[in-house]
């Protein structure tokens, strides 16, 4: 199966496009390297460097010829978002319209799109999060985020297109960037590993929910053979860890020595997420596989064999 991965060489895409391909598929990836990086191209992929704004995405579509697209492509910092939602808006919801397009016009089977349940919910009535809990988010990226949603149900209702919305929760693992503004297991990690003073925004008892890249990398194979229909899943443990435990459990594995430092809390953050994901399990029988501590253990690893953190 052809597919085509918007975001192909950032921290989730990347692992994506590696399972997939372990599996036999052709993939195609489409990454303007703003955020994504060279050295997590996989070279059995095609690879064409490009924004998901740009006119000529629709000149990949037709030599290409997809049948499914995996669109993972984002402004993804909540904080830039607040502090430019302009530029949020024209690559989250703009950038996605175009790829939508062109996934009609060359009429794509199946469009995988990563949502963010730790966003579109806002502050929550109850937890953990399910499907039907009501889209009030906080923040513009949640808003954005949440507006390709509504397309994908347009798109299947006047166009018949298959669509699966995964709601991430808090994605972490190898090649994220320990250096970037959103991902506070890398942000703390890369710190540690520079024996730098971490800072915690906040008082560091915001609850998230944290998954293993690998397991939301199986959760979009699993995707592909998915019915015919259009649908919204929840990824996520269903249990919340805050920011002080991941420190302590981060400082444990790194034998980091110094104390945190605490400063202000965040605008548009919300406090407390997490998230139910019977639906998908039951469905498909996907389940997060990774515990948290296997998972940080194996992070820290992966960022002491790179040169990511120098």
């Amino acid at each position: 199966m052809k597919i085509l991965v918007t975001g192909g060489a950032g921290f989730i895409g990347s692992n994506v496009v590696d399972l997939l391909l372990h599996h036999g598929h052709d993939v195609v990836i489409v990454d303007n390297l703003v955020t994504g990086r060279y050295s997590n191209l996989n070279p059995a992929a095609t690879f064409y460097q490009l924004d998901i704004r740009s006119s000529n995405l629709s000149q990949i579509f037709e030599k290409e010829r997809p049948e499914v697209v995996n669109h993972h492509a984002a402004q993804m910092d909540v904080r830039r978002s607040v502090a430019d939602p302009l530029y949020d808006a024209d690559v989250n919801v703009k950038g996605s319209l175009n790829v939508l397009e062109c996934a009609r016009k060359y009429e794509v089977r199946q469009f995988i799109y990563a949502s963010s349940g730790g966003t579109v919910y806002g502050e929550p009535q109850y937890l953990p999060c399910d499907e039907s809990h009501p889209i009030q988010p906080v923040c513009q990226y949640g808003g954005t985020k949440y507006m390709t949603e509504l397309y994908l149900y347009m798109y299947r209702v006047m166009y018949g297109m298959d669509y699966v919305v995964f709601r991430y929760p808090n994605v972490y693992g190898p090649r994220q960037d320990p250096k970037g503004e959103a991902g506070v297991v890398a942000i703390f990690t890369g710190q540690m590993s520079r024996d730098e003073t971490v800072t915690i925004h906040g008082d560091g008892l915001q609850e998230r929910d944290f998954v293993y890249v690998d397991d939301v990398a199986e959760a979009n194979r699993i995707a592909l053979s998915l019915p015919s229909g259009g649908y919204v899943y929840n990824l996520g443990t269903g249990q919340p860890t805050n920011v002080v435990q991941i420190f302590d459990a981060l400082k444990e594995i790194t034998s980091y020595s110094k104390n945190a430092l605490f400063s202000p809390a965040r605008l548009g953050e919300t406090r407390r997420i997490y998230l139910n994901s019977t639906k998908f399990q039951t469905e498909t029988g996907w389940k997060p596989k990774t515990s948290l501590m296997e998972g940080l253990k194996k992070t820290v690893e992966f960022f002491r064999q790179t040169e990511i953190v120098n």
